[in-house]
């Protein structure tokens, strides 16, 4: 139940080889900037890399900034 609240992992529960139940995460979680700077720290921590690969990662950022949705703030004030 952790995975599928924390990681957003869903499972099927089989029973004789039959799909019986579902658990999935309740609903999506929206990870916030400060989260996603924390994880993306503890993943790079020492690693290096190349000008190339950097330049090509930041490339790839840009791109996942650009997809990015913005904010719904149902309340107004």
């Amino acid at each position: 139940m952790n995975r599928a609240r924390y990681q957003g992992t869903s499972f099927i529960l089989l029973r004789g080889g039959t799909p019986v139940a579902r658990i999935e995460p309740a609903e999506a979680q929206v990870k916030r900037g400060r989260e996603l700077a924390a994880a993306f720290a503890k993943a790079v921590e020492g690693v290096h890399v190349g000008a190339e690969e950097a330049t090509s990662w930041l490339h790839d950022l840009e791109q996942a900034r650009g997809s990015l949705q913005p904010q719904v703030r149902p309340w107004r004030f």
